[in-house]
């Protein structure tokens, strides 16, 4: 309707929480992962590259299985009729054989290297722990008057006024 905000409250409680988690999964996995990978035996550069493919693994991992939360915002089951939705169930494969590819084949291109089980095993299952996030984060309850209106109070942005306005348009 007229003079909605196009992100509801809701969407900006699910954004935020899947935000917040992503943010510090990606950043402990991109600050700390060569230890936590013990690749202490692989050199600096090789260390670094398994290091960076797991991370954008690990994204691209959980911006899909986000899809299927973002679907839905209000609803806690965000898996139904989602098979009979051909062109959603199309972009989440496509995007799933996609990053297969890029990452076992296209590594020359893209600048990654192979995985090995385990860490795509890993980056599956990041990116599949923004369900049951979702899921808990939807019963977190949200305001009816939109977000948009306390920002607007708080940090009331006021245009500069020119000179003539001043001066009651007299130049």
């Amino acid at each position: 309707a007229e003079g909605e905000p196009l992100v509801t409250n809701i969407m900006w409680r699910n954004l935020f929480i899947q935000a917040l988690y992503q943010i510090a999964v990606l950043l402990v996995f991109n600050f700390d992962g060569k230890r936590i990978f013990q690749l202490h035996n692989e050199s600096r550069e090789h260390a670094d590259k398994i290091k960076n493919t797991f991370v954008f693994n690990a994204f691209v991992f959980c911006q899909i299985f986000n899809e299927f939360n973002a679907r839905k915002p209000e609803e806690k089951n965000v898996f139904g009729g989602v098979t009979s939705n051909r062109l959603f169930m199309g972009i989440v494969g496509i995007t799933t054989v996609l990053q297969i590819l890029i990452i076992e084949f296209l590594g020359k291109f893209f600048g990654t290297v192979r995985l090995g089980w385990k860490l795509w095993l890993l980056s599956v299952a990041i990116g599949a722990v923004s369900w049951p996030l979702a899921y808990v984060g939807k019963s977190i309850p949200v305001p009816a008057r939109p977000f948009q209106d306390y920002l607007k109070h708080c940090c009331a942005w006021r245009r500069p006024r020119r000179r003539d306005e001043e001066q009651g348009g007299k130049s």
